[in-house]
């Protein structure tokens, strides 16, 4: 594995060297046989999708085929104009000089991506380094095992190893592929492997975006719409079987509305799924036993207000509301389920101070009419991004960038951004020959230090 991975590396460097990669041109062709390549795929997309996590056809295409295909387009559409030198002012100190930031690519990049949005969080950075110019290697996980295979072939189908590898998904090769210096890595997953591969790009200083996740809090005043509320927290809940990085990881109600604010849910739930989630073409599955096993463990000890009922050979748990102690385990870490456990409130301070005692969280949802309310927590809260009435809509806004803070992640994506995440932003200064600034070299007296002092005010 380890000679196949030198090889690769080799093979991209000699590619990235060429310049070809460097070619708006040649990326944008790349972009178009990208699209071609999805499209071809599609029906196997959806069918590796739903063996891993039972996504429908319509959740598979919303949330990650489709958000693909749209940010080829967006990119297609702007790429020339982000690529294009920018012209910035100089300072006095130099007239007749240009000064310009050009966007060049890192080089070889390696994508390391994430089970639960197995397709979606895999291409759409590959999407941006290919934009950007770069060569990669792309290393899915070997969870979500039918979806990893069918991108293989996909890319394989589509372009050649010394600009796009995908690694065969297992773990000897996750911890293989970290051996190697690359000139940027992209890591979406968890915070414990996040740490590995920080650790493991400080041993060559290269640099790393870091897509990771923690307890999203939702937050829902007293005045607010409950039915729309309800039915996008539902919505963004329970999204694949709860098990999005961005979605409500616990609940926060006004204690004079939770009552209702829970019937509404449960109304939500059944008009999504069903009166039997279970036998809903539109709920999805837990990934695997190792983690349904993890779900049973935290909600052990809970108490059970919604839902509750599971299934472990078919990997089925039920749409679940909780209550519990904010020392119980389940508030100790990300859920990644669909289990949502519910606190109250009647003084908006103790909420932000629950939220700030915590590690930063990748997103926080506000439901509130009351802009004083959502201000408030707006600017005395730290997170990633904050989605005010909604859940997980951000997400798809390609002007919006997305990332974490803190423990939730480092750097962002999306749009515009992903093409300068995935670029380095070279400075270039061209100074005039036509004249010498007056006293700009030695030996200087007291009127160098006045004019000096004039030109930096």
């Amino acid at each position: 594995m380890e000679n196949k991975i030198i090889r690769i590396l080799q093979d991209q460097t000699e590619f990235f060297n060429s310049q070809q990669t460097k070619e708006i041109k040649f990326r944008l062709r790349q972009l178009k046989k990208f699209k071609e390549a999805i499209l071809q795929f599609e029906d196997r997309i959806y069918d590796a999708l739903y063996k891993d996590l039972h996504k429908s056809k319509v959740e598979a295409y919303a949330s990650e085929i489709g958000l693909c295909l749209k940010e080829i387009s967006y990119f297609q559409r702007n790429l020339k104009k982000w690529a294009k030198p920018q012209r910035v002012k100089s300072p006095l100190l130099f007239p007749l000089s240009t000064s310009r930031i050009y966007s060049e690519p890192f080089g070889k990049v390696l994508i390391i991506s994430p089970w639960n949005y197995p397709f979606g969080l895999s291409i759409t950075p590959l999407i941006a380094a290919i934009a950007a110019g770069n060569t990669i290697i792309l290393k899915p996980s070997r969870i979500s095992a039918h979806t990893s295979q069918v991108m293989l072939e996909m890319i394989e189908s589509a372009f050649e190893s010394n600009y796009i590898h995908v690694i065969k998904a297992n773990a000897e090769n996750s911890r293989d592929v970290l051996k190697f210096k690359f000139d940027y890595i992209f890591f979406t997953g968890s915070e414990k492997v996040g740490k590995i591969v920080m650790q493991a790009a400080a041993e060559n200083l290269t640099p790393v975006t870091l897509e990771m996740g923690g307890k999203s809090p939702c937050l829902v005043d007293r005045n607010c719409n409950l039915e729309k509320t309800a039915r996008r927290i539902v919505y963004g809940k329970f999204l694949n079987c709860g098990q999005t990085c961005i979605s409500p990881d616990y609940l926060f109600v006004h204690q004079e509305i939770k009552d209702k604010l829970i019937e509404n849910i449960k109304t939500k739930i059944e008009e999504f799924y069903g009166n039997d989630p279970q036998k809903s073409p539109d709920y999805g599955r837990i990934i695997r036993k190792e983690h349904f096993e993890k779900l049973l463990r935290l909600t052990k000890d809970t108490k059970v207000i919604l839902g509750g009922k599971n299934n472990i050979d078919e990997l089925y748990f039920e749409p679940t509301l909780i209550e519990c102690d904010e020392t119980s385990p389940i508030m100790q870490e990300e859920i990644f389920g669909p289990i949502l456990p519910v606190f109250t409130f009647t003084d908006k301070k103790e909420v932000i101070d629950f939220i700030n005692n915590r590690p930063k969280p990748l997103a926080l949802y506000v439901f509130s009419n009351d802009k004083k309310f959502r201000n408030e927590i707006l600017n005395q809260t730290s997170s990633g991004a904050v989605c005010v009435n909604d859940t997980v809509l951000h997400f798809a806004n390609e002007n919006l960038p997305f990332g974490g803070v803190g423990s939730s992640g480092m750097g962002s994506y999306h749009g515009r951004k992903s093409f300068e995440t995935f670029s380095h932003q070279k400075s270039v200064m061209r100074n005039t020959n036509l004249f010498e600034i007056p006293k700009r070299y030695p030996p200087a007296d007291e009127s160098t230090l006045k004019i000096l002092k004039w030109l930096v005010k």
